[in-house]
């Protein structure tokens, strides 16, 4: 399991994953734009529900500024679909099961909860530029008012 954190100016890892819908979503087929990758423990859930509305209702000016949105989770294409259509989600969700991405991403690993340890995902955003390199590597964020702050870093 990858524990190294990304840094500014690292390049992003590869990665396809399927879509809501199944489709195949390549992050090489990207490039040329940049990407906004926020990774979140579960749909439908209270605070991931927070933060992604939260980028459904910031995603027009981050797009007119060229960026990508997409969410990674857990969950399986099925409960993305229903999160994204119970939500009015306008931006792909992600499928990651096996942690693999998350993996790669240092998005996935220990976490404590009323004093256990357990393995799971990171809240974490991860912003790409155009040439598939790391400007902002954010972990262990809140779900509210995180987006302001992306946007604030990233003057949108």
């Amino acid at each position: 399991m990858t524990t190294q954190r990304l840094e500014p100016g690292s390049l992003a890892p590869s990665f396809t994953l399927p879509d809501q819908d199944e489709r195949p979503v390549t992050l090489k087929d990207l490039r040329g734009g940049p990407v906004i990758l926020f990774f979140y423990p579960a749909a439908m859930t209270p605070g991931c529900t927070k933060e992604a509305c939260d980028f459904r209702d910031s995603l027009a000016p981050l797009q007119a500024a060229g960026y990508t949105v997409l969410g990674i989770s857990p969950d399986d294409p099925e409960k993305l679909r229903r999160f994204r259509e119970r939500d009015g989600l306008t931006y792909d969700l992600l499928s990651d099961p096996d942690h693999k991405v998350l993996e790669k991403y240092a998005a996935w690993g220990e976490k404590m909860n009323y004093g256990k340890t357990f393995l799971g995902v990171i809240r974490s955003t991860i912003v790409i530029d155009a040439k598939g390199r790391v400007t902002h590597a954010l972990y262990n964020v809140r779900a509210t008012g995180h987006v302001a702050r992306v946007r604030t870093l990233l003057g949108v």
